[in-house]
């Protein structure tokens, strides 16, 4: 099925409806989360000043780690939060669905979002790995190394959501600018991919650095079909209708990775040479 036909498929949700749902209950948790982040971020940068084995290529091998490590975080979250779920189970449609199916009606509202809507819900789920890197031993070169690349992974995590604000915004602050013009956060040409309906690639939204690579590798179709097949579940049905979920599905099965078909191409091309007639005929 043809890209434009399953565009014309595409039915969302209501936005000044999906907006309604920023409840002072979700805004109170998202400011204790901001609160409860920091705190335990700022405990961790006091444990790995005190640690002997803390140097100065190990943390910054573990910053540049960590950015990476959450391109492919804020990747795999944003396709989870676009893909899986509805608006209307209980705690999470509101607090977590929601805003998935906001961005997607109305791009621009995030960059009408103050702090604490922009990166609480980020700093909620970064929370656990925040205790965990801040509860390791450090008796060691390698337990420096994982607590400091657990804490920079998670700082640029919560971090991400202010990158992907910039990205939205018609004059974002100089600085920002330059950052995204020379890729070293998300660019606003990169993202805009993304906001293609049906909203099915370039989920990395840190860098976007990972973004070609697992498009290539078809990452996240090949992940909807492992869960389709074991929950029956339809991807994107709550975003985008049932329609034009069902309809992606579709072309996606009919799709191969990329990866897959240069693969086969160069296996035609090897076995083409192999089966070739050689010639016997003496040289000249």
């Amino acid at each position: 099925m043809k890209k434009n036909e399953i565009k014309n498929k595409v039915r969302q949700q209501d936005a000044q409806v999906l907006a309604q749902g920023y409840s002072p209950a979700i805004r109170a948790m998202e400011i204790s989360s901001i609160v409860a982040f920091i705190s335990l971020e700022l405990a961790l940068v006091y444990r790995l000043w005190g640690s002997a084995y803390t140097g100065t290529w190990l943390l910054l091998s573990a910053v540049l780690l960590g950015y990476l490590a959450a391109d492919f975080v804020s990747g795999f979250v944003h396709w989870m939060g676009d893909t899986w779920g509805s608006t209307k189970m209980p705690l999470l449609g509101k607090a977590f669905i929601r805003p998935f199916r906001e961005h997607h009606v109305d791009e621009k509202a995030i960059t009408r979002h103050d702090f604490v809507e922009t990166n609480g819900n980020n700093c909620l789920i970064s929370i656990p790995v925040a205790i965990m890197a801040v509860a390791m031993p450090m008796t060691g070169p390698g337990w420096v190394f994982a607590s400091a690349f657990l804490g920079a992974m998670i700082f640029w995590v919560m971090a991400t959501n202010q990158f992907h604000k910039w990205s939205h915004m018609d004059a974002p602050p100089p600085l920002i600018g330059f950052l995204q013009r020379v890729h070293l956060i998300l660019p606003p040409d990169h993202h805009r991919i993304h906001h293609t309906a049906p909203y099915n690639k370039y989920y990395c939204i840190t860098v976007g650095w990972l973004n070609w690579p697992l498009q290539v590798v078809h990452f996240f179709p090949l992940a909807e079909r492992l869960i389709t097949w074991a929950t029956g579940l339809l991807p994107r049905q709550d975003d985008i209708g049932d329609e034009a979920a069902l309809a992606l599905v579709e072309a996606q099965v009919a799709t191969e990775a990329p990866v897959v078909q240069v693969a086969k191409e160069l296996l035609t091309k090897a076995t083409e040479e192999s089966s070739a007639p050689v010639s016997t005929r003496p040289s000249a």
